[in-house]
């Protein structure tokens, strides 16, 4: 089960965290990959890392803000491999605090970055799907796109992924008939680049311990296995799915 021979993934915001995590994660199950991102210098160095696995690997350099970027990157995987298979939309970013204090630019950043960026790069492969009949669409929301928190303020962050979680119910019903799932996963607290001088202050890690049931960090991989089974064949009857993945969290 869940062999991704034959198939193409393409991975945006793979240059670091949980995109480069799931990008090796396809590969050991076979699949050749495409990696998208701003920096293609950590692109390449990944791309290296992947073909040592026996499969082919695509760094393409794209900003998921731009439409033309996205279009241009598209056009690029599928010239590669004449098809897509797998699309995750990992790319994603923050700025701004609560309600009260987000500046407008702030505001429109988080937007750009979390929410558009999952349509515009959908759109773009999501046609070439089509024209295959087959398609796996897996967009990375968030657990504070269900719930909110107590931590930190974070008002942007919170709107982005509560849009991309029911933008994943709308993509999943209209796009059925091309024989394209579309589902959304929800990390917790998983430790990256991004998020790790957070996550590693003593308020964090308590207030992680009071809050995740399993108490505790998700490690390195753990995100993995969602993104295969939902990539795979295996899932052809699941679809509009919202999978959190974040110890607990969502449940209490």
């Amino acid at each position: 089960m869940f062999d991704l021979k034959g198939r193409v993934a393409v991975v945006s915001g793979a240059s670091s965290g949980l995109g480069a995590q799931m990008a090796k994660g396809f590969a050991a199950q076979g699949a050749d990959v495409a990696i998208t991102a701003r920096r293609l210098e950590r692109l390449e160095s990944l791309a290296e890392e992947i073909r040592k696995m026996g499969v082919k690997c695509l760094p393409v350099k794209c900003d998921v803000t731009v439409t033309e970027s996205v279009e241009a990157a598209a056009a690029a995987v599928e010239k590669e491999y004449g098809k897509v298979d797998i699309l995750v939309n990992c790319a994603g970013a923050n700025k701004g605090t609560g309600v009260l204090d987000t500046s407008d630019a702030d505001w429109q950043f988080t937007v750009d970055t979390d929410f558009t960026s999952v349509f515009k790069v959908s759109r773009a492969f999501g046609n070439i799907m089509k024209k295959h009949n087959y398609g796996r669409i897996i967009n990375i929301a968030s657990m504070y796109g269900l719930v909110g928190n107590t931590a930190m303020d974070v008002v942007a962050y919170h709107a982005t992924k509560g849009g991309v979680v029911n933008m994943t119910r709308a993509m999943a019903a209209e796009l059925a008939k091309y024989n394209i799932t579309c589902n959304a996963i929800c990390p917790g607290y998983f430790a990256t680049e991004l998020t790790v001088e957070t996550l590693e202050t003593d308020f964090f890690k308590e207030y992680m311990k009071r809050t995740v049931p399993m108490g505790r960090y998700g490690r390195e991989g753990e995100l993995n296995a969602a993104a295969i089974f939902l990539a795979s064949d295996e899932a052809s009857y699941v679809t509009g799915v919202i999978l959190p993945v974040d110890g607990g969290y969502t449940a209490v």
